[in-house]
């Protein structure tokens, strides 16, 4: 089972009594950035681009928990930056946990064996690390931007693990991912013992230093999530909604929930969504209030909605459609029971694709760009 019982139970008393009361814009998780500095400079990340003045900056706990308490979110993911250098994480996650929050600490693992070794957490069923792991070793750590974090990373799950901690992983892919190799990813994180595991394409940030990675086209995302979800394996655990994963495989149709995840952070209550800043508000309520949702959005024709697939505008259409009736619940029940989705085409095209060109930097090559690695590094250049 990839999430307990307790939380499926939590989060899906919470959505019905949503429903019933006709609440259309509620909270389902809370992503909560106490702050925005990492230790990590991700090619693909628009998060750590500020000045410095702002880096240094940080929510206080009682921030947090206000936050936390004003939304009423059944799940508190805390992404970053990264988390673990926060100097008052600890307080951050007590609390939360404290209010019977079922917290996703989001972190790319680098510090998360030293935490441990200090005892700075304790194992919860409403605590989990949720550790960024974006490929096989040679595709994570040139999406991060720096050898030797797999390794690292993996160490630090191998040791949650042992000590009773829920882990996860959250993996982002980009234009050019194999689909082959992403599945030999699911292998090894089932391998490390993962609770379960969370996909979903890249968002072109513009403040983002790699903007050729992204994938952008809709079609193309979804027959690349064909590939990759159809003929499952059946150790495979996702912690996702499954409906979901049928969205990113082309198999449904949804429109983006952008209040479903909202996010708080230094700034406030970030407009509309985790991806776009397009202001901010003071409270939860004057965020409802004051944010013209219809602009956003595919079916708004805004532009920056319209290849975006992202599991935070996303995955809250899914969960709210599984409690929106009878049809909802056998289309969950099915896709939870039946997980295989066997296709012999989607077969087809992964032996086609293993044919091809492969490894994090094939696709840039294919665009006519000429990269260099240079001690533990990659130089990207215009051909």
């Amino acid at each position: 089972m990839p999430v307990p019982v307790s939380q499926m139970w939590t989060v899906a008393s919470y959505v019905v009594k949503q429903k019933l009361r006709g609440n259309r814009h509620y909270a389902l998780t809370l992503m909560l950035e106490p702050l925005f500095r990492c230790n990590l400079a991700c090619a693909g990340c628009g998060k750590i681009q500020y000045p410095a003045h702002i880096l240094k900056r940080q929510l206080t706990p009682e921030q947090c928990f206000r936050a936390a308490d004003e939304c009423g979110a059944p799940v508190v993911a805390i992404p970053g930056g990264e988390p673990m250098l926060h100097p008052q994480i600890k307080e951050i996650v007590e609390g939360l946990v404290a209010r019977r929050k079922y917290v996703y600490v989001c972190t790319n693992a680098l510090l998360l064996k030293q935490r441990l070794e200090e005892g700075l957490f304790k194992p919860s069923k409403y605590l989990s690390f949720s550790v960024h792991m974006d490929g096989l070793e040679e595709h994570h750590d040139f999406a991060v931007c720096r050898e030797g974090t797999y390794k690292v990373a993996a160490e630090a799950i191998r040791m949650a693990v042992n000590m009773g901690f829920r882990v996860t992983t959250n993996t982002t892919l980009f234009e050019g991912a194999d689909p082959n190799a992403v599945r030999e990813f699911f292998d090894e994180m089932m391998g490390l013992g993962v609770e379960g595991m969370m996909v979903s394409p890249g968002y072109a940030y513009p403040k983002a230093p790699d903007q050729k990675s992204f994938m952008t086209e809709r079609t193309r995302t979804t027959d690349f999530f064909k590939m990759v979800l159809s003929n499952r394996k059946k150790q495979w655990r996702f912690n996702m909604s499954p409906l979901f994963l049928e969205y990113l495989m082309g198999k449904r149709h949804y429109e983006c929930k952008p209040w479903g995840m909202p996010t708080y952070n230094i700034f406030g209550w970030q407009k509309p969504c985790y991806l776009l800043q397009d202001g901010y508000a003071d409270s939860w309520q004057e965020l409802l209030d004051t944010t013209d949702w219809d602009r956003y959005g595919r079916a708004s024709g805004n532009k920056a909605c319209q290849q975006c697939m992202v599991h935070c505008g996303h995955e809250p259409s899914a969960v709210d459609h599984t409690f929106s009736g009878l049809g909802g619940l056998w289309a969950a029940a099915k896709a939870t029971l039946f997980p295989r989705y066997t296709d012999a085409k989607a077969r087809a095209d992964l032996a086609e694709a293993a044919t091809r060109p492969h490894g994090p930097m094939a696709h840039l090559v294919q665009l006519g760009i000429n990269v260099e690695r240079k001690s533990g590094s990659e130089t990207v250049e215009a051909a």
